[in-house]
């Protein structure tokens, strides 16, 4: 059985972009990117909402990699072996390999895709972990705290959700971001506050 793991970068304040929709101050180095590296590496299929799909599939295509260093063309092919599911009901078809559409988040078939998957899983986009959240679906809880604050934007995490969590690991980058990586506790249940 896999797990679904939320991984993404946020802004030490809880964003994972800022109030005009950037992102920019979380581009990671290259000791941060091989991380990524290695955590996409256990994922069999990522879960994306739309906007973060059309963010994601910029890895599909070779030209600006060429003049990259190793460790970003590593993440391509990383991110091209993994299947992809998009969540959307108005994107009219995908651009990448191995993606699929489902127009809707239907929590029992996540469930099922989970317990037939012999890799884990990951979720992508706020407002799609944000189901998940809800819906009891997250295993784990995968952060990246880059050292700056935006002041608002989009939150990285659910509003409304109470769970508690189990530190399983931790790390500080030389750039001053800082990992941690939380299990969801098998008593919690979601809540709202």
């Amino acid at each position: 059985m896999g797990k679904l793991i939320y991984a993404t970068n946020t802004s030490l304040d809880g964003y994972l972009e800022d109030e005009s929709g950037s992102f920019d101050w979380s581009v990671p180095d290259e000791e941060v990117h091989a991380f990524w590296n290695e955590h996409e590496r256990r994922i069999g299929t990522s879960l994306y909402g739309r906007r973060m799909y059309e963010t994601m599939r910029v890895w599909e295509d070779d030209d600006w990699l060429t003049t990259e260093p190793a460790v970003v063309r590593e993440y391509a092919e990383v991110w091209r072996d993994a299947d992809k599911i998009v969540y959307s009901s108005t994107l009219a078809g995908v651009s990448t390999a191995r993606t699929r559409i489902e127009r809707q988040f239907e929590p029992e078939t996540v469930r099922r895709l989970k317990e037939m998957s012999s890799s884990d899983l990951s979720i992508g986009g706020a407002d799609l972990a944000a189901q998940a959240f809800r819906h009891g679906l997250v295993d784990e809880c995968v952060l990246l705290l880059c050292p700056v604050l935006v002041g608002g934007g989009k939150p990285a995490l659910p509003r409304g959700v109470r769970l508690d969590l189990e530190l399983l690991d931790h790390r500080r980058f030389g750039n001053g971001v800082i990992y941690v990586h939380h299990a969801i506790r098998p008593a919690s249940f979601p809540s709202t506050a």
